[in-house]
């Protein structure tokens, strides 16, 4: 990921998640990510401008559920940042934010990662569903989770 593009630019990986559980799902990535240029997309409560405070973050549009106005803010807001960065991967926990973060990355051809939460075991989340179609990859946090996912990869529990 430290390569530069052609223009001279890195690439950047684009991580994507509602605040509060769904945040410190991503954050327990760190050190996955930490050696990587990243942007996140997140709202931008007190505890998220806390948590994320250094970081390149571009606030997304909230409250999601069932609100369609912000679904398509959310939209637009996904259309100007994959093609304002080099954006080399989209990785989210969800939860409605994602949606048009992975649809619109996915049309890009540009590499989609969902994780699923680690509180959903016996049924799939709505975000899940409605991303599904457009991922490289599912992960899951529990084995009981491939009942509902049988592509997906167990990585264990985040938190």
């Amino acid at each position: 990921m430290d390569t530069k593009n052609d223009d001279g630019t890195a690439p950047v990986l684009l991580l994507v998640g509602s605040s509060g559980g769904h945040l410190a799902q991503l954050l327990a990535l760190r050190p996955w990510y930490e050696q990587w240029q990243r942007c996140w997309v997140t709202f931008d409560t007190p505890e998220a401008l806390s948590l994320l405070n250094g970081e390149d973050l571009v606030p997304a549009h909230h409250p999601t559920t069932r609100n369609v106005p912000n679904l398509l803010r959310n939209a637009l807001l996904a259309w100007r940042v994959l093609r304002a960065r080099r954006v080399a991967a989209v990785v989210t926990t969800g939860a409605g934010v994602a949606v048009p973060f992975v649809v619109l990355a996915r049309l890009r051809r540009i590499p989609t990662v969902y994780i699923e939460v680690y509180d959903r075991i016996d049924t799939p989340t709505l975000t899940a569903r409605l991303c599904r179609p457009f991922l490289s990859a599912m992960l899951v946090q529990w084995d009981e989770q491939r009942r509902q996912y049988p592509e997906a990869t167990v990585v264990g529990t985040l938190l």
